[in-house]
């Protein structure tokens, strides 16, 4: 199992594929990395030599942020408009929607399960 900045990636699956098993790597650099290193797109991780699994691992280390550093980094761009107080931060801080989705209805992935309010009665004719 080749380890690549600090992730076990699957060893029977395409390179281009096992990369977006590391946090910050989607399939657009996953393709990217594969061609700067000249790595064919049909070879699979266990078919890779030592030498390449080490040229992937200081080309990512090198160029991209990963993983623990790019989750610091986000948690500390969410902190600080928090700190801010502007609009995003404060939704981040009551935990709504940010980016302008509505809240009458739906949003229920933010704000979490549905509570029933009590006391309210079915009107009966």
């Amino acid at each position: 199992m080749a380890r690549i900045a600090g992730v076990n990636i699957p060893t029977n699956k395409r390179v281009t594929v096992s990369l977006r098993y590391i946090f910050g790597i989607g399939p657009t650099k996953a393709q990217d990395i594969c061609t700067r290193l000249n790595i064919p797109d049909d070879r699979r991780v266990n078919q890779l030599s030592d030498d390449e699994v080490l040229r992937i691992r200081e080309l990512i280390d090198r160029d991209y942020q990963v993983e623990g550093d790019l989750r610091r980094s986000n948690a500390m761009n969410i902190k600080r408009l928090m700190d801010l107080g502007c609009y995003r931060g404060l939704r981040h801080r009551r935990g709504l929607p940010v980016r302008g989705q509505r809240t009458h209805t739906n949003a229920r992935t933010r704000k979490g399960k549905a509570v029933a309010i009590a006391g309210k009665k079915k009107v009966t004719k």
